[in-house]
């Protein structure tokens, strides 16, 4: 049995390729009897489990029929899907996981998170995830029509955009030691998050960091695989 943690795909309509190179990664990499552990931003953005399309069905059918053959599929919310639902989760028969998740390995305490929480230099960003994952503010969102949603979203993208062009890319990394906190405070052994779409395997005081890259023109995945832990890239 293998496992393997993915993140950042950024899955969306317009960009069929990067659908297709899961599909060949999750039909063709990844057994029935393995894991597949997805932290965040699996999609590009989603606004609630009642919006399907057929692009959307896709991807559920895919998932439908892995899981339906024994694989195990966890999902954590990334900042642009942080709201998939028990709903997607159950019609596709995956679990969702809260931010952090902790679990044992091969005898090794492994945290997993998305990132995103690490970027405390983001002022801006931070204040604005405390927004949306405040739970009236997506009771609020979510009972609007997705009429209205879509507008709002495609709102927010234009904006973090824009944003993002104008800060310094120092700020959009971890901060160290919010990084160092969260490694002690928890007493891990392996840390394996993505978000920052900077690919790397970081020493922090013996304590592996394993950041995940996001899917363009290659993918990226770690695999667990007879007790190692390996950072691994192909070209899609």
């Amino acid at each position: 049995m293998s496992i393997f943690f993915i993140s950042d795909l950024h899955l969306e309509q317009n960009k069929p390729h990067l659908t297709k190179a899961f599909e060949n990664f999750i039909n063709s990499k990844v057994n029935s009897h393995d894991e597949l552990f997805i932290l965040g931003d699996f999609f590009e953005q989603w606004i609630g489990d009642d919006n399907e399309d057929s692009f959307i069905k896709g991807i559920k059918n895919t998932l439908k029929l892995k899981t339906a053959e024994g694989l195990k599929i966890y999902f954590m919310h990334g900042n642009r899907d942080f709201l998939i639902g028990d709903k997607f989760c159950k019609e596709v028969g995956a679990k969702l996981l809260k931010d952090p998740f902790i679990f044992n390995l091969n005898e090794k305490k492994i945290m997993l998170m998305h990132g995103d929480s690490l970027c405390t230099d983001d002022k801006d960003y931070q204040e604005f995830r405390n927004l949306v994952r405040n739970k009236d503010w997506q009771k609020d969102f979510l009972s609007k029509d997705l009429k209205e949603r879509k507008e709002v979203a495609k709102s927010l993208r234009e904006i973090s955009s824009l944003e993002n062009k104008t800060k310094d890319e120092a700020i959009m990394d971890v901060n160290q030691d919010e990084v160092l906190r969260i490694i002690e405070n928890h007493s891990i052994d392996v840390l394996i998050h993505g978000h920052t779409h900077r690919p790397y395997i970081h020493d922090e005081n013996g304590v592996p960091r394993m950041v995940l890259g996001d899917w363009g023109d290659f993918l990226w995945f770690i695999e667990s695989s007879k007790g190692d832990l390996n950072l691994v890239k192909e070209k899609i």
